[in-house]
Formats: structure tokens, C-alpha cells, sequence
């Protein structure tokens, strides 16, 4: 029984539950004031008759002592004993009136008895057959002589009775009101937790599987306190994160399948090229030498181009888990060496392209891997040669800023269109999409030359404008301890440095 109370007391609304709780607390409340008022008014009242007993006493003592009976005005259903006291016995004299005293005067002999031995008055409340509840005094009038008296308490216990009556009613009144009103002014409060509720019911029934998902609910009916106001500032603020998180999610998604396509397509084709030479080369056995040796060198040439590709995406996967795995060898190299090379080299590979490169400082010593740092040098002379016309002025610099090497590549070519800058160095994206794959690459070399930049704790940044395009690599001058290198990071060694830009100016993540 008390199970399924408390079962069915955990299924009421918040609202109701709190209203019955105001309810039981304000009955506790109603009782003790209602159990001090009473006993406070029965206190009262007995003291009042207390009182009235003693004052009649005093005259009434007067009359006997005078007349040895009780005379004069006598108060309706009051009884009145005069005893005569010898050697501690009371003798009950005759009354002047036979309705003087009740049938049984036992109890009223009883109180004379004591008060002779206590030589005091003595107040007592008894039951006298009969007649009902009457309170009871006796006083010595004169030495051997006592008087009892007898007051009836039925009209105090009746005005107590009616209190206690009045007390329930009102009380009963009042609790039902303030149970009834409470629950609605309890559930009007709440109405803001009711509609968070709402919110969330709906959020469930949204699908968020969908790679555009939002949420488009939020909870903002005003009223409920500070308190509520709080809770659903929080609950709106989580709403918010959950809608960037899909939001991230959505685009990650769509970065993945585009990249899983492009892959695929750039797989697939150089797959097909040397299936397709394969079987050339098998029907062309009996060919002329020179026909076998050039479907092997295209078989070569397409195996070599998939390998690099092959070569660039384990690249890009190890960077992403860099956490766990670090791809870098991180040794003190010189910047301003590794530069030098890499123009040696563009210019050895492409004299199309007249390259300068800037006075600087002589030594910047830092701790890098040199090979990464050599690769993204090379990719982005190569990028500046091929993405522009022959003859195109390509110039590199090194400088120091307040917290960074800095190396600028920069090419007088056209520029990229603005449509192209936001997405330069995504994964397999090419500003010329009509751009041969043997010419324009396979589209990560920006990825994958910004990749290694961060795993260094570097930026790689573009500064566009039309005319001139220049890449720009910050490198740290005091470089983080990648995960796996053992070494403590090292601070640069410059060997006359010139003035270099004061800091690098952050310009969106944009490359071709």
C-alpha cells in the first residue's frame, strides 16, 4: 500500500508535487497553531473560573461565618459544601438547600479531607456522576470549618470546542486554497521548464543524421525567475554547440566524401592507364623492341605517378594523427641554407623562370626537419613556375619577425580568382580545373606543404593581390617538441641578420 502511494506520488507533475508538499507543511503549520491557540484559550478560560471561584469564595465565607449556612445569591448548577473539620475528618453540615450539593459529595468530601491537611486552598477538576466535569475549590473559612465549591466547565469546554470546530473549518478553507492556488501559481512558474521539456521532445523527433542537420528549436518564452532564466540561457547556449558541432560535422562529412571521390577518381585513373598498357604490352610481345620499351616506360611512369600520390595521402594521414605519430625528424638545420638549396634547385629545373633571392639574414639556425621544410620550398617554387606564364619573375626572402622566421615566395603571375582562395589548400583542389594531372599535379601539394608547416607549429599563409602571389611560411624561432623527438626545442642562431618584417600579418588559410 505505501509502495504504490509513493509510486504514485513520483509519477505527479513537479508542480503538483510541490503544491502537496506546501499543502503537508502548512498542515503542520495550521496544527501547532491551532494546538497553541487552543491550549492557550483553555488556559485561559480556567483561569478565568480559577478566579471567579475564589471571588464568590470570599464572599461566600463571609455569610457562614455570620449565619453558619450559605446564604444569599447562589450561581445556577454551582454546588456549595461547608464541612466541619474535627481531628482531620470532615462532617458535611446540612445546606440551606438540598440542590446545595450533588447526590454524590464523595469528591467534594475528598478536597475538604485534603485541604485540612494542607491548610491551603486546593483546586481540582473532577467528574461528578451525574452531572459532568466541574471544577472543584475549597478554602478554610474559619479554623475547623471548610468550604468546597463546585463550578461546572461545560460552557468552557463548549466555547473551546466551538474554537477548535472554527479552527478546522478555517484551516481546512485555507489549506484547500492554498493547495489549489499554489498548484496553478506552481505550474505557471514552471511553465518555462515545461516549454525546455517541449523543446527537448522535439529535438529527439529531429533527424540529426542528416549530413545538413539543424536545430532549429530553441527555448524562448520569457518568465520562471533568474533561476529559470539561467537554465535556459544554458539551455539555449547548448543548443547553440550542438548546432556548430553539426555544423562541423556536416562539412567534415562533406570534406570526406569529396576527398573519397577525389581519391578515387585520381587513383582510378593512373590504375586504368597502366591497365590499359598492360594489355597493350601483352599483345604488342611480338611487336618491334622499341614499342614493348616504351608501354614499360608509360607503365613506369603512370606506377611512379601513383606512388607519389600514394606517398602524399600516407603523408596527410600521419600528419593528422601527428598526436600519435610524428612523420618529422626535427634537428637544428639552417633556414637561410634550405632556402638557398631550393633555389639552386627551381633554377637547375625550370630556367623559364628568372628567380632572385632576397638579402637576408646570412644563418638562421632552427629546429625543423630540413627534408619536410626543403619539400615545401620546392612545392611552392614549383607551384609559382607552373601556375604561371614563362618568363614570370619568381623572387624568394628570408626574414625575422618578433616571433617567427618568416620565408616569402612570391611570383608576378595573375593571381588566383577570389572564388579559389577559401578553398586553395583543400585536399585535391586545383584553381585550373581543365589543367593537366601530369602538369598541374594531383592537388595536394598546398595540403600537404601547409600540413608539415603545422606540424612545426608554423602557418603557411597567402597574401593575393592581382599581379603578384605570395606564399609566406612562419616558422617559430623557438619550435615546440613534436611528439616522438626527444630533443628540447631550441631558439634561433642568426649570423647577420638584416631588418625583416616586424610580424607576419594573418591572412585567411588560401593557397592553389
Amino acid at each position: 500500500m505505501i509502495g504504490r502511494f509513493v509510486r504514485a506520488y513520483r509519477g505527479l507533475r513537479l508542480g503538483t508535487r510541490l503544491a502537496l508538499g506546501l499543502g503537508a507543511l502548512s498542515l503542520v503549520v495550521f496544527a501547532v497553531v491551532g494546538t497553541a491557540l487552543t491550549t492557550y484559550m483553555r488556559d485561559y478560560l480556567s483561569a478565568q473560573l480559577n478566579e471567579q471561584l475564589k471571588l464568590a469564595q470570599l464572599a461566600q465565607s463571609k455569610s457562614i461565618a455570620e449565619h453558619g449556612t450559605l446564604q444569599g445569591k447562589k450561581y445556577y448548577r454551582w454546588y456549595y459544601a461547608v464541612y466541619d473539620v474535627s481531628a482531620g475528618t470532615p462532617v458535611l453540615r446540612t445546606p440551606e438547600e438540598p440542590t446545595d450539593v450533588p447526590d454524590d459529595v464523595e469528591e467534594l468530601t475528598s478536597l475538604a479531607k485534603a485541604q485540612s491537611a494542607a491548610h491551603t486552598e486546593l483546586v481540582r477538576t473532577e467528574h461528578l456522576a451525574g452531572k459532568g466535569l466541574y471544577r472543584l475549590r475549597a478554602c478554610e473559612v474559619e479554623p475547623g470549618v471548610v468550604l468546597v465549591s463546585a463550578a461546572p466547565m461545560d460552557d468552557m469546554e463548549d466555547t473551546v470546542g466551538r474554537l477548535v470546530k472554527i479552527q478546522v473549518v478555517a484551516f481546512g478553507v485555507a489549506l484547500l486554497a492554498l493547495v489549489v492556488l499554489g498548484r496553478k501559481m506552481l505550474r505557471r512558474g514552471l511553465k518555462p521548464l515545461s516549454d525546455m521539456a517541449h523543446t527537448a521532445h522535439g529535438i529527439t523527433s529531429h533527424d540529426l543524421t542528416e549530413s545538413a542537420a539543424r536545430l532549429p528549436l530553441r527555448a524562448d518564452r520569457p518568465g520562471g525567475g533568474a533561476e529559470v532564466e539561467e537554465l535556459r540561457t544554458a539551455f539555449n547556449t547548448m543548443l547553440e554547440h550542438i548546432d556548430r558541432s553539426l555544423a562541423v560535422r556536416a562539412q567534415a562529412e562533406q570534406r570526406l566524401r569529396r576527398f573519397v571521390a577525389d581519391a578515387s577518381h585520381e587513383l582510378r585513373t593512373p590504375l586504368m592507364s597502366v591497365r590499359g598498357y598492360a594489355d597493350l604490352f601483352q599483345y604488342a610481345a611480338a611487336n618491334a623492341p622499341e614499342e614493348r620499351d616504351r608501354h614499360l616506360a608509360r607503365l613506369r611512369a603512370e606506377a611512379a605517378r601513383m606512388g607519389v600520390l600514394l606517398d602524399d595521402l600516407l603523408l596527410l594521414a600521419r600528419l593528422d594523427a601527428a598526436e600519435i605519430e610524428t612523420p618529422l625528424r626535427m634537428e637544428d638545420a639552417d633556414l637561410t641554407e634550405l632556402v638557398e638549396q631550393a633555389a639552386d634547385a627551381f633554377r637547375a629545373s625550370h630556367p623559364g623562370h628568372p628567380l632572385t633571392v632576397a638579402p637576408g639574414p646570412k644563418a638562421v639556425r632552427l629546429r625543423l626537419d630540413p627534408q619536410r621544410v626543403r619539400q615545401v620550398l620546392d612545392n611552392l617554387l614549383t607551384n609559382a613556375a607552373v601556375h604561371t606564364p614563362a618568363g614570370t619573375p619568381v623572387s624568394v626572402e628570408v626574414a625575422l619577425g618578433a616571433d617567427a622566421a618568416l620565408v616569402r615566395v612570391t611570383d608576378a603571375g595573375p593571381g588566383i580568382p577570389p572564388e579559389d582562395r577559401e578553398r586553395i589548400f583543400d585536399r585535391f583542389y586545383r584553381v585550373d580545373k581543365a589543367r593537366s594531372r601530369d602538369r598541374g599535379g594531383s592537388g595536394l601539394g598546398l595540403a600537404v606543404a601547409r600540413s608539415l608547416i603545422t606540424a612545426h607549429g608554423g602557418t603557411l599563409t597567402l597574401a593575393d593581390t592581382p599581379g603578384r602571389t605570395a606564399f609566406t611560411v612562419a616558422l617559430p624561432l623557438t619550435a615546440p617538441t613534436p611528439p616522438g623527438d626527444g630533443g628540447p626545442g631550441a631558439g634561433p642562431a642568426v649570423d647577420g641578420a638584416a631588418p625583416g618584417a616586424a610580424g607576419l600579418r594573418r591572412i585567411g588559410p588560401l593557397s592553389r
